[in-house]
């Protein structure tokens, strides 16, 4: 048996799968975001300890033999998240998270460094770590004095499971410290950022042993044996293995708090001022590039919190067949925007309100704004290099077929829904677990599911969306100027 954990924004999932990838049962653990300030993002890394604890507690409940069975772990998580350790690996303040905003000026000073760029491939956006870690040096100094360790969210978990201070490529890319085409720390960044290679954890391939887990967490899980726990994945590339999205061509589009288009590449593809991520993929020797919306269904979440309607409830109103765009346009940056703009100053808006705009308008309008957004991210990745002929879709907000119906007609291309299963994080995570347990080929392990059917671009509509997207395009160069500060 084989063991992934994913640690997400909201929770913590787990998942076990046999030897021939079957999906054994999966448990989740929940979690809560902390935001003192507008523009903040952070949880205590005990909760994710806690909500790890809580996940696995389910699945030995419902599957003990079968828990007992573990040989591998593999581990996925949110990226770009600083968490800062003292020299007794204690936890020095709250994690900040890939969706904190604060460190924007640090990342727009790092940015103007053009050895960023050079050798990351990517801007440096005040998601990333880097510019996370300038700001606690400038506003936090008696707290970046004492940093020993950084250390993404996952391989925090990976430090409680393990006691190993490790890594992988995929996650390590999102940090604005890795030479990406290398592979490797870059020295010349971190000490850019007043760090050195000492307080950064050893780097393996996502498909490597990095740890066995420890004999006491085996032992209170019910588990027999020793247990490897594979080098892992950022959430991305998890959810790329997780659906065979490994090999060059491949792509798939992430309906989830944040909204993702992801595409595999065989080689190394950078065009950083796209605002397009040109990262390590989990396997060895691959690459990818992918799009990032900071708000997607965190978007639909956000109008269900104000109407007092849930997200199924308002997606129901609007039943399943696809409708022309209204006069009302809504630009989902809640929390900023990452591709194409890179601005985390800009905020959200519906245009185009009337009496007569009631709330399954607003409705169609939210989900509209964030299949236009998506839309940008892959002009993006075709200035970059990479073109898409079909996409899969995943995440809670590929259940509803309304948004699909809209993303593949904003996209022009077909959305295909994967047969019935969980391909997402964990799946992924549980798949590098079983590679790092038993060396197995990893690209004969991270095939792709089975197509359970397919959405198409909806012609009849097609010139009501290009010409709604226009209209969505102009809107952000008009309102930039009232975000500024």
């Amino acid at each position: 048996m084989y063991l992934g954990l994913d640690l997400g924004t909201s929770g913590v999932k787990a998942m076990l799968i046999d030897g021939n990838q079957k999906i054994i049962g999966s448990a989740n653990g929940g979690l809560d975001v902390s935001r003192p300030h507008p523009g903040w993002s952070e949880q205590d890394p005990a909760h994710w300890v806690r909500a790890t604890e809580e996940a696995v507690a389910g699945l030995r409940a419902a599957h003990p033999k079968e828990l007992a069975a573990v040989r591998g772990v593999g581990l996925s998580g949110q990226m770009h998240g600083a968490t800062l350790l003292d020299a007794d690996d204690k936890v020095l303040r709250p994690c900040i998270l890939w969706n904190d905003t604060r460190s924007y000026h640090e990342a727009a000073a790092l940015d103007a460094d053009p050895r960023f760029r050079a050798l990351t491939g990517n801007i440096v956006f005040p998601g990333f770590t880097a510019p996370k870690l300038a700001w606690v040096a400038k506003h936090e100094p008696e707290i970046f004095a004492r940093v020993r360790w950084v250390l993404l969210p996952k391989d925090y978990l990976r430090l409680w499971l393990t006691g190993e201070h490790m890594s992988e490529m995929s996650d390590s890319a999102g940090t604005s410290w890795l030479d990406t085409g290398k592979r490797k720390w870059s020295s010349e960044l971190l000490a850019a950022t007043n760090l050195d290679e000492k307080q950064m954890p050893t780097l393996v391939e996502g498909t490597e042993v990095a740890g066995k887990l420890r004999g006491e967490l085996a032992s209170k899980w019910g588990i027999d044996g020793d247990v490897v726990v594979a080098g892992g994945a950022g959430d991305n590339a998890a959810s790329a293995c997780g659906m065979g999205t490994v090999s060059h061509g491949a792509a798939f589009v992430s309906l989830g708090t944040s909204g993702v288009l992801f595409a595999a590449n065989g080689s190394y593809l950078p065009k950083p001022e796209s605002a397009v991520h040109a990262f390590c993929h989990a396997l060895p020797n691959t690459w990818h590039q992918m799009g990032v919306i900071l708000s997607a269904t965190d978007a639909l979440n956000w109008h269900s919190h104000v109407t007092g309607k849930s997200a199924a409830e308002l997606t129901t109103e609007l039943g399943e067949t696809l409708k022309a765009p209204t006069s009302v346009t809504f630009l989902p940056y809640l929390s900023g925007e990452r591709t194409p703009h890179n601005d985390a100053t800009i905020r959200g808006a519906f245009i185009g309100l009337g009496h007569e705009s009631g709330r399954a308008v607003l409705t169609q309008a939210v989900l509209e704004g964030v299949s236009f957004a998506i839309r940008d991210n892959l002009e993006a990745l075709r200035s970059a290099g990479t073109d898409i002929a079909r996409v899969t879709a995943i995440g809670g907000g590929s259940r509803s077929r309304y948004w699909l119906a809209s993303i593949a007609t904003a996209l022009g291309v077909p959305v295909d829904l994967p047969a019935d299963g969980d391909f997402g994080a964990a799946f992924g995570a549980a798949r590098l677990g079983l590679i790092a347990a038993t060396g197995a080929d990893p690209v004969a392990v991270c095939t792709p599911p089975q197509t359970a059917g397919t959405i198409d671009p909806v012609a009849s509509l097609t010139e009501a969306y290009v010409d709604a997207y226009k209209r969505y395009r102009a809107v952000y160069p008009a309102i930039r100027p009232l975000s500024e500060h």
